[in-house]
């Protein structure tokens, strides 16, 4: 079975982070919420309190997944970006060839820590500035560059979560996850 941390910060972005959990697990893929502070209660950035099911730690307990979702919201991407352990733990997904996904705000963390330089990257207009340099900026609201996929915001959270999903379940997977949510393949 597939493997996916979702790492929350205080002030996530409460659809960013929840709906590649709901589509993951509609999928069969084992999800674990991820808190990054010191308690497993993590507010939302619209105050929406999640309990997580775990701590990050040292992040050595979360090299096992098959991906590592960094959701946006404010201050929610600036509190990731704020902890090198998270920065430690994308550059081990992504230089091992798992999936590294972030939405949002979250792409400045890869930029914060130089993770992905070069690659084709979409993130919220309120960073674009920030990562124009480095990175090649695309308008889709979802883009996929090897195993980087970027999320523009939160009206696009149903369609990363499930080009996340794509990458790690079979296509008839897929192919029921759009019939039980009522959506064109």
């Amino acid at each position: 079975m597939k493997k996916v941390y979702v790492l929350l910060a205080d002030g996530f972005e409460t659809i960013e982070a929840l709906t590649p959990v709901d589509i993951l697990h509609r999928c069969g893929v084992e999800v674990f919420t991820v808190a990054i502070g010191e308690c497993t209660t993590v507010k939302s950035s619209h105050k929406v309190t999640v309990e997580a099911d775990m701590f990050m730690g040292d992040g050595s307990a979360l090299r096992d997944g098959d991906a590592l979702v960094l959701p946006g919201g404010y201050p929610g991407y600036v509190n990731l970006g704020n902890s090198p352990v998270v920065g430690e733990l994308a550059r081990y997904y992504y230089e091992s060839g798992k999936l590294l996904a972030a939405i949002c705000g979250g792409p400045t963390v890869l930029k914060r820590y130089g993770i992905a330089t070069g690659k084709n990257i979409t993130c919220h207009s309120s960073v674009e500035a920030e990562m124009a340099d480095g990175y090649n900026l695309t308008r889709s609201g979802v883009c996929q560059d090897g195993n980087l996929i970027t999320g523009k915001g939160a009206g696009l959270s149903l369609e990363f979560a499930i080009a996340i999903a794509r990458e790690l379940v079979d296509a008839a997977t897929i192919e029921k996850l759009h019939h039980g949510l009522q959506l064109p393949l």
